[in-house]
């Protein structure tokens, strides 16, 4: 190990920057978001700098680099573009004994400035004590995806309750083991998801002995279109921690494979005619779940507020006051008609945008068919692969022209998407002998004309 990573408080305390440029301004922005007193000594300043001079506690000496302007500095940096100017500095801090980092020079500096993950009061510093920072710099971006914002509210929540819980565990151990209860458990998730209020009365009670660090919870997550690579931040996090996995029909096999490995799988999905279990019965076990203790994972393709019942679900868990969070999916409708090329809404085509279901209802499609032949508009209905010769058939006879465009995607984002495309007239002729397979997509619309021209999803023909 080449250097010792530490932090160094530089609250009041004065932070010398000798340049006047760009690469300045950003030393600038970092050292005040630090809450240092800055001095910047350069006989120009580039604009952004001088826009800067504004702030408290930065100010400006308009000269050339002297020794004398490093008195009671704490720390130096130097980021000119003049190689001797950046050696003088670096001689005259460390003969004052004052760490010095001159900006692309690592042999004249006696501190690395890393890449910084910035979760305050949580930070994470990832340095490669200059050999590599461009390299730093990618790991940095890795690291932002793991560690979201809210993990600073944590750390912040925790710096409340520390000397609590300092009086109440006397022994190192114990206190360790109660914080990683808090932070791995139902309280952290809590804080994480954004409930703040909760998480502090939650904290507050297992501080004084009268609450419970390991409670039950839902999470009602949203597993997208079928490509995993759209998930959220979130929704991958509560994934990885479930202790049992609630799972419908419509979930990709490539999103399942990113559950945690040893939770309890259940598969409640439904097909035409074909009910796993009823949706009260869902309801019921994932209460049941959760009051036995466990972390259910409720996830469901798509997004969980369209067309798929999670409201239902959580007025279910909210009458048994049971805790849950819901992580919103992309919905098939953003997912599919962007991997197949046909854009929802475009200036020249459609100004508007309408979501229906095609299930069937006592043999025949019951949708709103005037709203649904507007001009000007595009329409997505999901679930309408058996009821498709109707639908063709209905919109043409409430005026749609028979020639107006329509596709239907078969398991769209993924290796196995398919689309037919063509018109209200001919489609369900066309998708008679395709062999299309649920989960289904279609869309009607002049947009779907542009699909030749923007289509850039070409699936493995090995995935067929």
């Amino acid at each position: 190990m080449e250097t010792l990573p530490i932090f160094l408080k530089l609250r009041q305390r004065l932070a010398v920057v000798i340049g006047g440029g760009e690469v300045a301004s950003r030393k600038v922005k970092l050292l005040h978001k630090a809450g240092a007193r800055i001095c910047v000594v350069a006989p120009e300043l580039h604009a952004e700098l001088e826009d800067m001079l504004s702030l408290a506690h930065i100010s400006h000496v308009a000269a050339v680099f002297s020794p004398q302007h490093l008195t009671g500095a704490v720390v130096v940096i130097a980021a000119t573009d003049n190689e001797d100017v950046n050696r003088e500095v670096s001689l005259a801090a460390q003969a004052a004994n004052i760490p010095v980092n001159v900006v692309d020079a690592p042999e004249l500096c006696t501190f690395i400035v890393p890449s910084i993950v910035d979760r305050s009061p949580l930070l994470v510093a990832v340095s490669s004590g200059g050999a590599a920072p461009v390299l730093a710099r990618m790991l940095r971006t890795r690291i932002e995806t793991m560690i979201p914002a809210s993990y600073g509210r944590l750390a912040a929540l925790a710096g409340e309750f520390r000397d609590v819980v300092k009086q109440r565990f006397s022994n190192g151990q114990q206190r360790r083991i109660f914080w990683e209860d808090v932070f791995q458990g139902p309280i952290g998730e809590l804080m994480l998801s954004g409930q703040e209020t909760q998480a502090r009365e939650a904290l507050q009670a297992a501080t004084m002995g009268s609450g419970e660090l390991h409670f039950g919870e839902v999470y009602l997550v949203g597993g997208g279109p079928g490509d995993p690579d759209l998930l959220t931040f979130r929704a991958l996090r509560l994934m990885q921690q479930a202790d049992v996995c609630v799972y419908d029909k419509l979930v990709s096999k490539e999103v399942m494979e990113l559950v945690r490995r040893d939770a309890e799988l259940i598969y409640v999905g439904k097909s035409r005619d074909q009910h796993t279990l009823p949706q009260e019965d869902i309801n019921q076990l994932l209460v049941r779940l959760a009051k036995e203790g466990k972390r259910v994972l409720r996830l469901k393709g798509g997004d969980p507020f369209i067309f798929g019942r999670g409201g239902e679900e959580i007025e279910t868990l909210m009458e048994h006051q049971v805790p849950f969070q819901v992580v919103p999916g992309i919905t098939a409708a953003n997912g599919v008609s962007s991997y197949a090329g046909i854009p929802l809404t475009h200036r020249d085509y459609a100004q508007s945008c309408l979501f229906t279901t095609g299930h069937l209802k006592d043999g025949s499609v019951d949708l709103d068919w005037p709203a649904l032949v507007r001009t000007g508009q595009t329409v997505v209905i999901y679930m309408g692969l058996v009821g498709l010769p109707e639908i063709c058939k209905q919109l043409i006879a409430h005026g749609a022209a028979p020639e107006l465009p329509i596709a239907i995607v078969q398991q769209g984002t993924t290796q196995r998407q398919r689309v037919v495309a063509g018109t209200l007239a001919s489609l369900p002729g066309q998708v008679e002998g395709a062999g299309l397979r649920a989960p289904c997509l279609i869309i009607v619309g002049e947009v779907v004309r542009l699909r030749e021209k923007l289509a850039w999803f070409a699936p493995s023909p090995a995935a067929e």
